[in-house]
Order: C-alpha cells, then sequence, then structure tokens
C-alpha cells in the first residue's frame, strides 16, 4: 500500500455497506492522509446495508469534508440504482446496462440536503462562489462541479459513492469521478532532489527523464520485473538510462503496460504513466532512474521497519541452497523483508511486518521457488558475565615418554563496569615467571574460551583478565601447553567470580489509539518490560515507550494485534544487557543443558 501510494495521484478507499467502518479504512485513511481521495460504499446489496449510517460514521470520524456526491436507490436486495446529487438526475441499473428515470420522491429531501452540504464545502474554497452562496445564490451543477474538483485536490473535501460491485451497480460513476473530479499527474508535483542537492519541485512538464521504481517482482522464469512511475521525461524501450540511487547505467529492453496478467509492449513510457521493465541489472525498489548530466532524485518511498523475525528451518536436508537464493530474491521484491544469518546460533532469521507477512513469504518461497521451511523462535542471544573480581591457578602438566607438556599460569579475572568492552587481557608479570613469548598463547587460550561461557555455554562479555604469574620449564613449555593451561584457569576462574547470564532489552515503541493504553501497558508489565514514558499523538494516538527482554518479545506482534484489533503498530531495537532474573535463568541453564545432552 505504501509503494502504491507514493505512485498514485489519489486514492479511493471502499467502505462495506454493512459493516461500515473496519480497521482497513482506518489504515487506508491514515496512509492516504496527504492525498486527495474518495469514499466507495460497495455491498450496497447485501443484508444490513445502511448508506445514511456509513455517512453518518464517516462524518463522525473525518469530520464535515466527507459528503456523498450519489444516493442509492432501494437497499439491500430491492438496491436498483444511484441518484447524482450534483446533477439531480436519477439512473436505475440492469443487466442491460442503466437508464434515466425520474428521482424517486422519498430520496428528494436527501440529495436537496446534501446539494446542500456540498455547496456549503465547495463555496469555501473559491472566494467567487462563497460570495455568491453567502447572498444566498444557489451554486449551479457546474460551478459545483470545478469547486468540487478544486476542493478534493486541496483536502477540504471527501466524496462518498455507492455501488454494488458484484452487480456492477456504480462502477461507471466511479470512474466517471476519477476522471472528472479527481487530480491528474499534472495537477500534482512531487518533491525531489537535484545535482546540486537542493530541493525540487518536480512535474509532468520537465523535459528530463526522471522515474521512481516502486515494486520489484521476482519471476522464477522471467527474472525480476521492476515497476515504475514517470514522473517527468520519457522513458523508451532499447535505451540506457542512469540509477541515480546506485550509481550505475542500465540498458533498459522492452518496456511493457501492465494490465492484470498480460504485458502489454510499448516503445514508451510518458510522464504520469506506470510501465514495467524486466531484467535490469542492479536496480531494485526505491531506485531513481534518470540522466546522468542532470540527474533528480525522486523522495524514497518511505517502508516500514520490520518488526518480528523467525528462524527458518528446511522441511528437507539438502534445500539450504535454494532457500537461500530464494529468501534473497524475496528481499529484492519487498523492502519490509530482510534475512541475515547470525553465526553465533547458526540460524537463518527472516523479519517483517507480522506473523502473516512471514507466512505469506514461506508460501511464496514454496510456490515460486520450490522449497519448504518451517518457522520457530528464534534462540535469544543471552551472554555471561562475572559480577566479583577473583585470582586463579592453571596448569597444565603432563609427561609422557617423550618431551613433556608443562604451563603455569596465575590469572585475575575482573567484571569490566567503566566500559563496553568485551575482553581485555593485560599482564603483570615480573621477573620472566612467564616468559614474554608465550602472552600471546594465554590471551589466545582465553579469547577462545570466551566463546563459551560455564554457565549454559553463552559468549562472555565485560571480561579483563591479568596474566600476574606463573611459572615454564625451560624444556617441556610450549605455547600449546600455556594456551591450555589459561583455559584450565578461565573455567576455574569463572565459576568463583559469581558468573550471571545475561539478557538483551529492547527499546520498545508501541503507537496505539488511546482507548487501548490499559491494555497495553498492563501487558508490557507482564513481560517484564519497564514504561519508560508515553507521548500523546494527534488523532487520539499514544506512543508508549517501554524497555522490554527481547525474549518476551517474539510473538508481540501476534499479541499487539490481537489486543488492539489490528490497530495498534510497534517498532523496537537492541538497547542494552542486563541480568536475567534468577528463576529465569536456572530454566535457561536446563533447557541448554537438555539440548546439549540431545545433541551428544
Amino acid at each position: 500500500v505504501k509503494g502504491a501510494l507514493k505512485v498514485s495521484d489519489a486514492a479511493i478507499i471502499v467502505v462495506c455497506a454493512a459493516s461500515g467502518i473496519e480497521v482497513g479504512t482506518e489504515k487506508a485513511y491514515k496512509y492516504a492522509e496527504d492525498k486527495p481521495k474518495m469514499f466507495f460504499i460497495n455491498k450496497m446489496d447485501r443484508e444490513n446495508a445502511d448508506f445514511d449510517g456509513v455517512v453518518e460514521s464517516l462524518r463522525e470520524m473525518y469530520g464535515p469534508s466527507v459528503v456523498p456526491i450519489e444516493v442509492p436507490i432501494g437497499k439491500e436486495a430491492n438496491f436498483k440504482g444511484l441518484v447524482d446529487v450534483i446533477s439531480h438526475k436519477a439512473y436505475e441499473y440492469s443487466k442491460d446496462g442503466y437508464k434515466e428515470i425520474p428521482v424517486p420522491a422519498e430520496l428528494e429531501d436527501s440529495v436537496k440536503n446534501y446539494f446542500t452540504m456540498l455547496s456549503e464545502s465547495v463555496a469555501e474554497s473559491d472566494e467567487e462562489l462563497l460570495m455568491k452562496y453567502l447572498e444566498g445564490e444557489e451554486l449551479t451543477p457546474e460551478e459545483v462541479k470545478k469547486g468540487l474538483r478544486d476542493s478534493i485536490k486541496g483536502g477540504s473535501l471527501v466524496p462518498v459513492l455507492a455501488g454494488s460491485s458484484i452487480n456492477n451497480i456504480g462502477g461507471v460513476s466511479v470512474l466517471d469521478a476519477v476522471v472528472n473530479l479527481l487530480p491528474s499527474p499534472a495537477d500534482n508535483a512531487v518533491s525531489g532532489t537535484n545535482k546540486a542537492g537542493e530541493k525540487i519541485e518536480v512535474n509532468v512538464n520537465d523535459g528530463n527523464l526522471s522515474a521512481l521504481v516502486f515494486k520489484t517482482i521476482s519471476d522464477p522464469f522471467v527474472g525480476t520485473i521492476n515497476l515504475f512511475k514517470v514522473y517527468s521525461g520519457t522513458l523508451s524501450s532499447d535505451s540506457s538510462v542512469y540509477n541515480a540511487t546506485k550509481d550505475k547505467s542500465e540498458k533498459i529492453g522492452q518496456l511493457f503496460y501492465i494490465s492484470g496478467k498480460k504485458n502489454i509492449p510499448t516503445k514508451e513510457v510518458k510522464a504520469g504513466d506506470i510501465g514495467g521493465v524486466a531484467k535490469l541489472q542492479a536496480t531494485t525498489t526505491n531506485d531513481n532512474l534518470t540522466t546522468k548530466d542532470n540527474p533528480v532524485l525522486i523522495d524514497k518511498i518511505d517502508f516500514p521497519r520490520p518488526s518480528i523475525s523467525m528462524a527458518v528451518e528446511p522441511k528437507a536436508k539438502g534445500d539450504e541452497e535454494k532457500i537461500g537464493s530464494g529468501l534473497q530474491r524475496l528481499t529484492d521484491e519487498d523492502p519490509t523483508f530482510t534475512v541475515e544469518r547470525v553465526p553465533e546460533t547458526n540460524e537463518m532469521l527472516i523479519s517483517g511486518l507480522g506473523d502473516q507477512h512471514l507466512e505469506i513469504i514461506c508460501s511464496k518461497l514454496k510456490n515460486k521457488f520450490g522449497a519448504e521451511v518451517t518457522l520457530k523462535d528464534p534462540t535469544v542471544p543471552y551472554r555471561e558475565t562475572i559480577r566479583k573480581k577473583v585470582s586463579v591457578e592453571g596448569k597444565h602438566k603432563k609427561q609422557s615418554g617423550g618431551r613433556g607438556q608443562y604451563g603455569h599460569v596465575w590469572v585475575e579475572f575482573e567484571p569490566i563496569v567503566d566500559s563496553d568492552e568485551r575482553f581485555i587481557f593485560d599482564e603483570r608479570v615480573f621477573g620472566g615467571a612467564v616468559p614474554r613469548q608465550y602472552f600471546p598463547a594465554v590471551e589466545k587460550g582465553l579469547r577462545e574460551c570466551i566463546e563459551k561461557g560455564v554457565l549454559a555455554g553463552f559468549p562472555v562479555v565485560h571480561l579483563k583478565a591479568t596474566l600476574y604469574d606463573g611459572s615454564y620449564h625451560d624444556v617441556d613449555s610450549s605455547e600449546m601447553a600455556f594456551k591450555i593451561a589459561a583455559s584450565l584457569a578461565f573455567k576455574k576462574g569463572m565459576k568463583e567470580a559469581s558468573p550471571v547470564l545475561l539478557e538483551p532489552i529492547m527499546n520498545v515503541e508501541v503507537l496505539i489509539p488511546d482507548s487501548y493504553m490499559g491494555d497495553i501497558i498492563g501487558d508490557l508489565n507482564k513481560k517484564r518490560g519497564r514504561i519508560m514514558g508515553m507521548d500523546p499523538q494527534k488523532g487520539g494516538l499514544q506512543l508508549v515507550k517501554a524497555q522490554v527482554p527481547l525474549a518476551e518479545m517474539f510473538r508481540y506482534a501476534i499479541d499487539l494485534r490481537s489486543m488492539t484489533q489490528g490497530r495498534g503498530s510497534f517498532t523496537m531495537e537492541e538497547s542494552h544487557y542486563e541480568e536475567v532474573p534468577a528463576m529465569i535463568a536456572e530454566k535457561i541453564m536446563k533447557e541448554r543443558e537438555d539440548m546439549t545432552k540431545d545433541e551428544e
């Protein structure tokens, strides 16, 4: 929706005549806030269809700018036509088309009432019309129509139409309204940036080419198809263009218009039009196609950031390569979807806007690329650290038939509290108790050990190790012996230094309607969250800021949707690590122990 709205000149928001305003209506209106728009009340033939009730609720929610320009004739099973409020003409629909009929007497008052509303709204947008209206003169249909177009473009009026798409009633008048009332690309300028980095307005009359790719489709047979809108100039088949976003030249092959599943070849796509092109080398969604001499960059589409991550596992062995390449192709297609491999947990994580989004990605992966996967919660990247300072001995002594092994160290372990350094190695050995050539071996042994802590095998952080004493043997000492001695000291020292588990804490921002505040705060508290603040937003929304452990957030997209009927959204990013409460830490250690036994 965000991608399509960027390249659209206006929006039609479809509302069900029986259900009225739903979550989808609210979201669509919010997304199209800065666009000219109109409502289409569909399903007028349905049981419980209530045109006046839906109009009233739209006006309550979005204000007096919402005004019908059509009134339905009949309702539910008896819905048979429409009255045009502006021209005061009625049309009855049948399978053979539609015919003009007299305006039904019972609708006269309603039509006059809506015409007065329209006249009021239109008069406010034009000084001349306002004077005429205030002097008590009735505006003509032509004056209302002209003022209506200006009012819709300025956002001060949102017309309402009605119909039943399944019975093909109202479709023609919707298309007429698009042509006659909504702005064309020539009426709309968009903001961009020129070669000098200055903000400029781009319109269809500018001769220089500027086009924005707003959607990418990965087809296993055709390859990549890019859909773009030309904002100025002309894009021609078999030409060369400059991708200003990637700083690369692209060879344009055959251009086409897209009509459903058909691609209609064309020699050129002119300013204001949307077209497609296949097999570009470097171009993806949000890239600007322009000229190298005079590049014009259209402002990018502001896509939402992923809010849920899941780990993927192949259903069949040997599918890893197919899954990897398929997911990579799908990231080209969808800017709100990301893939990353986490070396620490050896998991492939996919991230998207919700659980349904990730399920759709998995079904695309199966249908397009023939690879099946299962989704599971990712492994939380816990860490381990110590709470107190200890000094320990590590001694490795082995005598066999030939040359022996001898390494002996005393190491002081302490927590790092004044910086974010993961590991610091230091030495203060006096009198050559441990020869200098073995220091790197001791450090290497410790660096290898910190990858697996003693509590549950998680990486160790914020640890300072100081080699301060030890001994060596002229013949039997070696780098390997000192490396082993260092690892023995590490295991012993970690156990004695009050080791603790740390968990990642996330900065979470939840945007919700005011009425859900209590539920959301209560739920975040249950998730061991700390509420950091609340910021009232426009439109009766609240932004709740909190810090919550990552372990509690994997299913939050699902929880939030059920608590707010889909009206809430959230973002999160990593903040810092904190100690895991003792009871939860015990549970994590037990799970890791069981997992290690199963692997063995």
